[in-house]
Order: C-alpha cells, then structure tokens, then sequence
C-alpha cells in the first residue's frame, strides 16, 4: 500500500506542477492578448483634426504684407539718406578745393 501511496503522492505533486505551468501560461496568454488589444484601443482614441482657419491665415499674410511694406520704406528712406551724404561729401569737397585754390591765389598775391 506504501507503493500506492508513494505513487499517488508523486502523481498529485506532478499535477500541482502542471497546474501551476498551465496557470503560469494561461496568464501569459492573457497578457499576450491584453497587449495586442491596447494599441488598437489607443488608435482610436485620437483626436479630430482642427479644420482650417482662413482667418488665421489671411492675418499672417497681412502681417507679412505690412512688414515688407515697412521694410522697404526703410530701405528706400536709407538708400536717400545714403545719396544725402554722398552728395553733401561732393559739395564739401568742391567747396574746400575753391577755397584752397583762393588761398593759393591770395598768397601769390602778398
């Protein structure tokens, strides 16, 4: 009888390792399973795209508009102010030499 004891014992221990691995993978299939679902759940969980905004867009453009408009008037207003000078420069210059030249006159004369 300590035969079948022996053996019956040995058998529940097998099966209580069996019913332990068989638990151990039904959990990982579980987890396989709960895995492969979350991505498809998050997928359609995004949001709706914003619809276009004419309003936002033709502000932009107007902005770009008037700050090329400013920048030109300030180019066009450097480039006259740079023309200012030169001619200025042209005149100071010619002023300086008829009055060297005047003097040179006026020496000789002495």
């Amino acid at each position: 009888m300590s035969d079948a004891l022996a053996k019956a014992e040995a058998a529940a221990q097998e099966a209580a390792v069996n019913s332990a691995v068989v638990q151990i993978a039904l959990a990982a299939v579980e987890l396989a399973k709960t895995a492969q679902q979350q991505p498809q759940q998050q997928g359609c969980q995004h949001q709706a795209q914003p619809q276009f905004d004419a309003k936002k867009w033709l502000t932009i453009g107007g902005l770009a508009i008037v700050g090329a408009g400013a920048a030109s008037v300030l180019a066009i207003a450097f480039a006259l102010a740079s023309v200012a000078v030169a001619i200025g420069g042209t005149c100071a210059t010619a002023c300086l030499l008829v009055l060297r030249s005047m003097w040179r006159e006026y020496l000789k004369g002495r």
